[in-house]
């Protein structure tokens, strides 16, 4: 619920177009957490599948029973000292009339609450790529609860959240750039700063087993990024959701092209990997922005934040920080980018009528955004680290090294991801060898794959 929009008259009625646009936006938003999973366990290494995937898909069960028990009324309650709010009806969705609307919109309540879980949903399974093979499933699951309550939630409240500090503020934050990616980038960041490194790190190579899976994931999250960014105006009525629709396509498609460029300058080559790491930078930068710029400025934003996480993603071994998926250098660097460059590119023409430093509208804007993108960020990034070291003295947060090198998922799970006892088969076939997680035979390749 962006700053900088108009109310509606006060006997404003149930609109059954905007309620079914919102209900489709919010089934596409659940679609991105699965998507998030295939973009993440592409990545990671054979034995590592299952969790990976699993650290995302849990979110789905447990912040989902938290919002509905008090996780909306913290976030869009009644303001409390504008950190964070609070509603009695609110607790357990229990004291919402069937048709009673948002504040100022056409769309239940309930559509409102439900398209903001999908976010809440999200965000912290955002954080687990930055923890690949080394986190016990037991206390991430508690991670999970921990933080969403005291650091999404009201984060949220500030944000969109009636009386919320930054909404007040009127920092612009169309769809997350701050309360999503830069909230949970810096999350993953405190947290790998306390649990330190994997086994290997910076010696092994842990390449993606599956890029066709990293491809899979980031077309569906492409697609799912058009529920998040265009139903975040919760309506249809003044075009604002078009434009911003329009923007989402554009930014991405520049990203994707910089960071090919980028990369096919310092490496020699255009990767999958590449083109799909691109477009989730593009998709990052623009949810911010997206409701303020043109077209134009949204291939600038997007090509702006393509390059530039391109570079970030290295930083991670030149400073020592292990951040296994590059959470921190997409979402976290890709946030800043979005959420800063609101306050140059804003045309004062789409959401609302601030504009950034190249409209003619000075540093005002500028400033707003960088006060909400480093609070946002201390915040997170300090909470975060703190949880991860309670945790951590308390019931451990790592697996023993032992499950990190012969892979987590068997113990954690008890499953593999994969199969191979029947890859062999036919008459005369040699004894099938058990998958140790070592080494995999691939379809169509003599070599060794890192597993």
């Amino acid at each position: 619920m962006p700053p900088g929009i108009s109310t509606l008259a006060a006997d404003t009625e149930l609109s059954a177009a905007n309620t079914g646009f919102m209900l489709i936006c919010s089934a596409m938003v659940m679609l991105m957490t699965p998507a998030l999973a295939f973009f993440y366990g592409g990545m990671v290494r054979v034995k590592s599948t299952l969790n990976m995937l699993m650290m995302s898909f849990i979110s789905l069960g447990i912040v989902t029973i938290l919002w509905v028990l008090y996780g909306f009324s913290m976030a869009f309650g009644t303001d409390i000292g504008s950190v964070v709010g609070w509603s009695a009806d609110y607790v357990g969705l229990s004291g919402i009339g069937v048709t009673e609307l948002w504040d100022g919109y056409t769309i239940p309540v309930y559509v409102f609450a439900v398209f903001q879980l999908m976010f809440a949903v999200l965000t912290p399974a955002l954080i687990s790529g930055a923890l690949a093979d080394r986190v016990k499933f037991t206390a991430w699951a508690l991670f999970i609860t921990l933080w969403v309550t005291v650091v999404y939630f009201p984060v949220a409240h500030w944000v969109w959240g009636a009386g919320g500090w930054l909404f007040e503020m009127g920092v612009i934050d169309f769809a997350g750039g701050t309360a999503v990616h830069i909230n949970a980038g810096a999350a993953a960041l405190g947290v790998i700063l306390v649990i330190g490194k994997r086994v290997g790190f910076k010696k092994d190579p842990m390449r993606p087993h599956s890029l066709p899976l990293v491809m899979l994931g980031a077309g569906l999250l492409w697609f799912g990024w058009f529920g998040f960014n265009a139903g975040s105006w919760l309506g249809n009525d003044d075009g604002v959701g078009a434009v911003m629709f329009v923007n989402t396509q554009v930014a991405t498609a520049a990203a994707m092209l910089a960071w090919l460029i980028y990369e096919k300058i310092r490496h020699g080559a255009f990767t999958t990997l590449g083109a799909a790491s691109g477009a989730v930078a593009g998709l990052v930068a623009i949810t911010p922005a997206g409701g303020s710029v043109s077209p134009l400025g949204a291939i600038a934003v997007g090509a702006i934040a393509g390059l530039l996480c391109a570079m970030a993603v290295g930083l991670k071994f030149k400073f020592g920080y292990d951040d296994s998926l590059d959470v921190v250098g997409v979402h976290l660097v890709g946030g800043i980018v979005g959420s800063l460059l609101v306050g140059f590119f804003a045309t004062g023409g789409v959401q609302s009528d601030a504009k950034g430093l190249f409209y003619g509208g000075g540093l005002e804007q500028l400033g707003k955004q960088a006060i909400g993108v480093f609070a946002v960020l201390a915040y997170s990034l300090v909470v975060s680290a703190i949880l991860a070291l309670v945790l951590d003295k308390t019931m451990g947060m790592r697996v023993d090294e032992d499950v990190e090198v012969s892979g987590i998922d068997q113990v954690e799970h008890a499953e593999t991801a994969y199969d191979f006892s029947g890859a062999g088969g036919g008459a005369g076939s040699r004894k099938a060898v058990p998958v140790t997680g070592e080494t995999v035979a691939a379809a169509g390749q003599n070599k060794k794959v890192d597993a």
